[in-house]
């Protein structure tokens, strides 16, 4: 035992000291942070029907997607249900969070389509 404690003694530690040496890149099939492009967003709602765990919440009436990130389990279905492709996941990790708040986004109005000029 007295030779394993001076070789830990002696050695480097094992682990990285995260904000003095940066973080690997995450593997290929990391699921990231949720993000949501709210520009694509059409409100269709099919990605709050699919969430097991109940972590996104759309109010069409307000123009509101609320994202509890504490909810989810990040199984991707939401991804995988959008039809306009509004959701993305990023590949670098999810800063931690010190408190429980939902991000709450507003969808903007569409722009109304100018009317065809009559022939």
């Amino acid at each position: 035992m007295i030779l394993t404690v001076l070789k830990n003694l002696f050695s480097r530690p094992v682990t990285r000291r995260y904000p003095a040496e940066a973080i690997r890149e995450p593997c290929p099939d990391y699921r990231g942070a949720i993000v949501f492009d709210v520009n694509k967003c059409v409100l269709c709602n099919a990605c709050a029907r699919v969430c097991p765990a109940l972590a996104i919440t759309i109010k069409r009436t307000e123009r509101q997607i609320i994202f509890d990130s504490l909810r989810c389990i990040y199984c991707r279905r939401c991804l995988e249900s959008c039809p306009k492709d509004a959701i993305s996941q990023d590949v670098h990790y999810a800063k931690p969070r010190t408190g429980r708040h939902n991000m709450a986004m507003n969808v903007p109005v569409p722009p109304k389509p100018s009317p065809k000029p009559a022939v």
